[in-house]
Formats: structure tokens, sequence, C-alpha cells
């Protein structure tokens, strides 16, 4: 669990997502508008990544943001980071906008706020040496000038656990925990107060993805840093956030901190994604894979969008969409149970 001299504290957060929600619209291909020329139905497609999602974070606390695939925990991530602009809402970063659209462009306004994506070799360029890939954002805004720049990677890359002997090699030429840890380094080199990662361990080995977690347990603790953690590994983000929110499908269902959520789940979804882990140590346990399949973001159900997976749903989850509601000291969920029942 997170060391109790990063508590969150009690002031603005630092982070403040506002009923964000993200779609995106794929056109008619060419293929597909001659057909509709001879009869045939071609309408745009759009895709509901992100759904009325409100989350604050406080200076200085780690979030875990936990789902399964395809329920939009990346793309908030990437709206956090400035990448992508909102269809809806605000972000704000020290109650100033992250991004603003400009055309089809998303300009970001801030470099406090960085990311760290799940595959170090695509992310990284492979035609830059290492010490160009570190070094290029701190020179473009002026945190170092071109003289003080290898100096400066030298100091970011042995943060980062890597020697700052290593700046003119290529990505090429290290291993996947290298590359993230290169990464990492190129993240902290814009002097960040938040850092989202997005599966930052999902493709490394275990015993990497361990020195990797405790790389950024020691950068947080030094560096007083804020953080996203994305992760659909459960026993990580336990180990590495104060509170966790869970992702189904586009929406917030629950949020708590770490240790009541993982004592008492509230939602349903909640308790079917741990009931779905293996666990060591409890003897002989049944495995509960979650019922069905996690409906398509084109077409999304009504009302819950867990209806149709939950043990629970009634009526009213069929046509009623649960509202976030408090369920304990810090804790909110959006189910029907606990506000006036599913009948």
């Amino acid at each position: 669990m997170p060391h109790s001299d990063h508590a969150p504290g009690t002031l603005a957060p630092l982070l403040d997502v506002r009923q964000v929600s993200k779609r995106f619209t794929k056109q008619p291909n060419l293929g597909e508008r001659i057909g509709a020329m001879l009869g045939a139905t071609a309408a745009a497609r759009t895709v509901r990544a992100v759904t009325d999602v409100s989350l604050p974070v406080r200076r200085g606390e780690v979030v875990g943001l936990v789902g399964e695939s395809g329920c939009g925990k990346s793309t908030l991530g990437r709206i956090v980071a400035g990448i992508y602009t909102p269809s809806e809402g605000t972000v704000l970063f020290d109650g100033a906008p992250v991004a603003r659209a400009q055309g089809r462009r998303t300009v970001k306004l801030t470099t406090r706020v960085q990311m760290v994506h799940q595959d170090p070799f695509s992310s990284l360029n492979p035609r830059m040496r290492v010490g160009d890939t570190v070094g290029e954002g701190p020179i473009a805004h002026g945190i170092v000038s071109a003289a003080e720049a290898p100096a400066y990677v030298a100091d970011m890359l042995q943060r980062a656990g890597l020697d700052g002997s290593f700046q003119a090699r290529f990505p090429h030429q290290f291993s996947g925990g290298q590359r993230q840890r290169i990464a990492i380094a190129r993240a902290l080199a814009m002097k960040p107060e938040l850092l989202v990662l997005d599966e930052p361990v999902a493709s490394l080995d275990v015993s990497i993805q361990a020195q990797v977690l405790n790389l950024f347990m020691d950068l947080r603790r030094d560096l007083n840093l804020t953080a996203i953690f994305i992760s659909h590994d459960l026993g990580v983000v336990r180990h590495v956030s104060d509170r966790v929110a869970i992702m189904y499908l586009g929406r917030l269902v629950e949020l708590a901190p770490t240790a009541e959520l993982y004592a008492a789940p509230s939602h349903p979804y909640t308790r079917a994604l741990f009931e779905s882990v293996p666990r060591v140590g409890v003897g002989r346990q049944a495995f509960k894979p979650i019922a069905g399949e996690i409906p398509s973001a084109l077409q999304p159900p009504s009302g819950c969008h867990f209806h149709p997976r939950c043990p629970h749903a009634g009526a009213r989850c069929r046509t009623e969409v649960p509202v976030l509601a408090p369920v304990g000291p810090g804790r909110i969920a959006a189910c029907h149970l606990h506000t006036g029942g599913v009948a």
C-alpha cells in the first residue's frame, strides 16, 4: 500500500475532470459510399468511448483507473494528458484547461502533465538517439539550453535507473524494461506535476514489472508526483494507488479509497472483477468469470450499461442510467441497489 506521507490533502484538486465525454465518429469509406448509391445503408458510426466522467485528483495522490479492455480508460488518460480534447466537459489542471480544440487538432496548453504509454517501443522514435528523445522537449520549452541538455539528460536517465552514458544509443538497442525507463525519463525531463501512466508494465516480464513499479514508487516519494495509473491488473493497482476508479463501457461506476474498495467492493461489476481473479493461499475456489461479453461501444445497452451481465439487474436497470451516489465515507458508486432498488 502507498506510504502514509503521501496521503491526499484536502485542498482543491490538482486535476479536475468534469463531466467529460468523448465520441469518435467514423464516416463511410469510399466503398460504403458507392454502396449507398446502389441502395445499401452507409451511415456514420459513432463510438462512445467515454461518457460523463467526473474525477478529481488531489495533489500528491495516485488514482488507479481499472476496467476491462475497451472500457475507455486509455481514452480518458489521453484526454487528461491533453492528447485528445473531450467532446463534452472540461479537464482543468490547477484551475486551467489542459488542452483546447483548434480545428481538427488538439493543442496542449500545459507541459505539467506528461504521459507514459503502454508500449515503449512504439512510443519512442526509432530514428532518434536516446539523448535527443529525452532532451528534445526540455530544450524546446526552455527548461534547459542545448549546451546544458547532455548533463540534464544524463541526470534524468539516472533517475530512471539507467546509465547516463546511454544517450548515444537508439531504442532498439535496449530491452523492453529499459525502453520503458527511457519513456519515464522523457516524461520526468519535462518537470511534470502529474503523470498519466497507461498500462506502463503490461508489456513487460513479471520480474521487470516489479522493477519498474518500484522505480515509480521511489520517484513518487522523491518528487511528490501526482499520478493516474491505468491498469487492468488489480494487484498492481492495489500496490500503487491511494484511490481506485472503476470504469465500465465508458462510464465511471465506482470510486473509493484503495483499502476500502479491496475489502468490500460495492458495485456489482467491481465485485465481479474481483471474483474473476484467481487468488493464492485461499484454498480451493471456484473460478467465476464475468458472465457474457462486454457490449459494443457503437451500440451500448440502454439504462445501466452493465445490466446485461449483472446478476442483480431489474426493470429499472434496463431503462434508467444510475447516478454516482455515496455508499460510504469517501466512496461513490453508480448502482440502483444503493438508490431505491432495481425493480
